[in-house]
């Protein structure tokens, strides 16, 4: 048997650590690319000065390191380019000097610089663990991470964990780390600013010098953010309504800002929460969008004279998704005959007042709360007259037969870098969250799905976060052995389907699409840049972090 050696590989060193790698485009290790430097260079005695390659900043530190120079007149200082894994600097100077009475000697020459990296105090203490200086801890005691994933996206667009050391994620949020108490209220202002929340703030006395009368502090700072969430029902105290412009206690959240906007679907009245005044008296959700129930228009009446921004008052009739469909596989295959399921056809048909007259025709699908078979353990529900709790409270529009196509999605989300769980508990899930793992792992990736189908849906989430353009992949339903195989949504997530007959199989697969699915547009997606930059770093010795 004759012994056949492998292909070579050939490989090069990194031109930063001298690791040997296979070749790349930038000739750099993943733990250098990884570990990329602050750009701050040494002033001395101990200043650290943020200093791009070849800017005015570098060009001064550089210029200081010579002797003698305050002895002539510099008339030109410029970097000459070199190698970014060379480490070394050089720069071209040119001075003047007054040799004899009206005689100037000028002279050009070349100075070149050696790089040597360190550590300034900031990456010191960022290497090392459990030295942050203050904390902030973001809650919302609700059984999804919608409102975190949203979040992650507005902290994504306003680059506010730039100054951030580490975020972890816990059982009902995240924790964020920082070196200076400053950026963590900083952060606290962000989060104010965007959610509904309430904080509060404690110290810890760490260390303290009696001599220099100085001590050392670690600050954390508690942020609860309202535990409300868009489409939920809220049921107001009977109190409490009359306070807010005497709106009926069943509302709907339509919109979650720095304040919580609820409107009352069969009024069109709304008001507006205020954090302070809801933590003043705080109320519950009703149902979440996890109890909202299909349900197929089957005629609708819109009232023009009644409008409230986009939302325009109908009357409407519904049934419940299904309730009418015909019996199959049995043995009278009539395709008359009706499934009523032991109810009579009457109480199959529901009649109630929507704020989604603009948007909805007969035959759409909407998904709403259906009361009449809800049980709900409140005190705030059983004291609203039962004139007042209508059978069917419909929140938005639905698109059953767009989702079944399995359409690729043209455009993605970013996500930050984080933490997981314990000390040092990493995961390969997605970004900022889900990666403690275990049952909770199935559960994001569900309300992640969620997400990407309201950023769809709500033009007005979509202006809130940026979008990037995605590569084209080709998606949909595939034919792999003689069988129709169903491909997952581009950048889409598991979402449980029920067990047993599907809608694929019992419904038309066919069907036609909903005309006005709401399609993200070209125009409103950003071009995704590597924003991966590999810093330049440069017989003057100049230490760089």
């Amino acid at each position: 048997m004759e012994f056949t050696p492998g292909p070579a590989v050939h490989r090069v060193l990194c031109a930063d650590c001298g690791t040997p790698i296979v070749p790349n485009s930038a000739n750099l290790c993943v733990a250098c690319l990884r570990n990329s430097n602050c750009e701050r260079f040494l002033s001395p005695p101990t200043a650290w000065t943020l200093a791009r390659p070849e800017s005015s900043e570098l060009l001064a530190i550089c210029l200081k390191k010579l002797k003698g120079l305050a002895k002539v007149r510099l008339t030109d200082a410029r970097f000459i380019w070199t190698e970014p894994h060379s480490k070394r600097l050089k720069v071209a100077l040119t001075i003047q000097k007054e040799v004899l009475t009206n005689t100037i000697l000028e002279q050009t020459f070349e100075i070149e610089y050696l790089v040597q990296h360190g550590q300034c105090p900031d990456c010191a203490r960022l290497a090392a663990k459990n030295t942050w200086k203050a904390l902030v801890q973001v809650r919302q005691k609700v059984p999804h991470k919608r409102t975190f994933l949203f979040l992650e996206q507005l902290i994504i667009k306003h680059n506010a964990q730039k100054d951030t050391i580490s975020i972890k994620e816990v059982r009902d949020g995240l924790d964020f780390f920082y070196s200076s108490r400053a950026h963590a209220l900083k952060m606290v202002e962000f989060l104010a600013g965007v959610v509904p929340t309430k904080s509060k703030a404690s110290e810890q006395l760490i260390s303290s010098d009696t001599h220099s009368n100085t001590a050392n502090f670690k600050y954390t700072y508690s942020v609860e953010i309202v535990p409300i969430c868009k489409d939920d029902l809220v049921c107001i105290p009977l109190k409490q309504a009359r306070q807010f412009s005497n709106i009926s206690p069943l509302t709907v959240c339509t919109r979650v800002g720095n304040s919580l906007q609820l409107m009352d679907p069969a009024t069109l009245q709304a008001c507006e929460v205020p954090p302070t005044v809801y933590w003043r008296s705080p109320f519950e959700t009703l149902a979440s969008i996890t109890d909202l129930v299909e349900f197929t228009i089957l005629d609708i009446e819109p009232d023009r004279s009644r409008t409230r921004g986009k939302h325009l008052m109908a009357d409407a009739q519904v049934a419940v998704s299904g309730a009418f469909k015909s019996s199959k596989g049995g043995q009278n295959n009539d395709d008359s005959m009706m499934d009523y399921e032991g109810v009579g056809a009457a109480s199959m048909i529901y009649h109630t007042r929507t704020h989604l007259g603009a948007i909805l025709q007969p035959g759409d699908s909407a998904m709403g709360y259906h009361l009449t078979s809800a049980n709900f353990n409140s005190d705030a529900f059983a004291d609203v007259p039962t004139h007042f709790i209508p059978d069917v409270i419909l929140v938005k529009k639905a698109y059953p037969n767009r989702r079944k196509k399995s359409k690729a999605r043209n455009w993605k989300l970013r996500s930050m870098a984080k933490e997981a769980g314990e000390e040092g508990e990493t995961s390969s899930a997605r970004g900022a969250i889900g990666r403690m793992g275990g049952r909770d792992s199935k559960k994001v990736e569900e309300d992640y799905e969620l997400f990407l189908r309201d950023l769809e849906e709500d033009p007005e989430m979509r202006a809130a976060v940026n979008l990037y353009k995605a590569a084209d992949v080709k998606m949909g339903d595939e034919e792999k052995d003689g069988k129709k195989t169903k491909k997952k949504v581009q950048y889409a997530m598991d979402v449980d389907e029920a067990t047993g007959p599907s809608h694929d199989e019992t419904d038309d697969d066919h069907g036609e699409a909903e005309t006005d699915f709401p399609e993200v547009r070209l125009e409103e997606l950003l071009e995704e840049f590597d924003e991966m930059t590999l810093n330049a770093g440069d017989d003057e010795n100049i230490e760089q972090s």
